[in-house]
């Protein structure tokens, strides 16, 4: 009796088995649909094929340092459907937060540093923008980044948010940090960090600090992410910023560890918080089996009808 096979074979015996979506050959990376065909048929791969999962992945920059405006948070990107391969160690980084500045108006005064990359394979986001100092010091405005810092307070003028996006990417890893209250009475307002779901808001002629820019919540952690540092006031009174989910406070608070948001600004003769340190996860079905080794010390989780590993420090997989 025969039977039909995928490709629309009629045999009495099962063909030598290649994935549609291979060459000739049983070799490579099959897709889910190929192997659950063959399987559901009663015949596996011959000898040598290697079944390795598309995953779907979060990657997540450290996030800028803030100064008196707010840093940007670390560049955001996922998606699913990434093919890896087996047998060869995949790089994972985990970029740490940039450190934040002093507030000074003296000539030649930085800005809040920028975050560092983070890395799956081939996706890269990029490091948060720090924020800016004051106008007067000649860094006031904000830096780029995956989310760009906020524009610093001044009494000379309006001071810009960086641009976000530095990587150029589709869909966009992060958004521009806003700008300062321009020239506005003391305290002069600064800008918010941009972060991954929106740009940071502007400080105001009322002596309002600019808010983080929104994050975003992840999919596959079902956590939050990516939110822009708050901006400050450069001088002792007025109002502050608040921090978005995901990302640091005003008054010189630290992104939150492992979120990559932006640190908070400070006021005058202080230092600016630091960003949030980033981190990186994929997941796929737990009918796949589980990596051959990973490095990192990666929180691994089977739920839901996934595998979920996590990184908070860099290491590797290897499927």
């Amino acid at each position: 009796m025969s039977n039909q096979y995928p490709g629309g074979i009629i045999s009495k015996t099962p063909p030598t088995v290649a994935g549609p979506s291979q060459s000739g050959s049983a070799s490579g990376v099959w897709t889910l649909s190929e192997v659950a065909g063959y399987v559901k048929q009663g015949i596996w791969p011959t000898q040598g094929v290697t079944v390795t999962p598309n995953v779907e992945y979060l990657v997540v920059a450290g996030g800028g340092g803030g100064c008196v405006a707010g840093g940007g948070a670390g560049g955001y990107r996922t998606a699913s459907g990434f093919a890896v391969s087996s047998g060869s160690a995949i790089t994972v980084t985990v970029g740490a937060g940039g450190a934040g500045s002093l507030v000074s108006v003296a000539g030649g005064a930085p800005k809040g540093l920028k975050g560092s990359n983070s890395v799956f394979s081939t996706i890269t986001s990029t490091g948060g923008g720090g924020g800016g100092n004051t106008g007067d010091s000649g860094n006031g405005n904000g830096n780029t980044g995956g989310s760009g810092g906020g524009g610093g307070a001044a009494s000379g003028g309006l001071q810009t948010g960086g641009a976000g996006n530095e990587g150029g990417f589709s869909p966009v890893e992060g958004y521009a940090g806003g700008t300062n209250g321009g020239a506005s009475p003391s305290p002069y307002p600064s800008g918010g960090g941009g972060g991954a779901g929106g740009v940071g808001g502007n400080g105001n002629g009322t002596n309002v600090s600019g808010n983080g820019g929104i994050g975003q919540t992840s999919s596959i952690t079902g956590a939050q992410y990516a939110g822009g540092g708050a901006g400050c006031n450069y001088g002792p009174t007025g109002t502050n910023g608040t921090a978005s989910f995901g990302g640091g406070s005003a008054s010189g608070g630290n992104g939150t560890t492992n979120t990559g948001g932006g640190g908070g600004g400070n006021n005058v003769s202080t230092t600016g918080g630091t960003g949030g340190s980033g981190v990186v996860a994929i997941r796929y079905a737990d009918s796949f089996t589980a990596a051959v080794s990973t490095t990192g010390s990666p929180t691994i989780t089977v739920s839901g009808g996934y595998r979920l590993y996590v990184w908070t420090s860099s290491g590797s997989i290897t499927f």
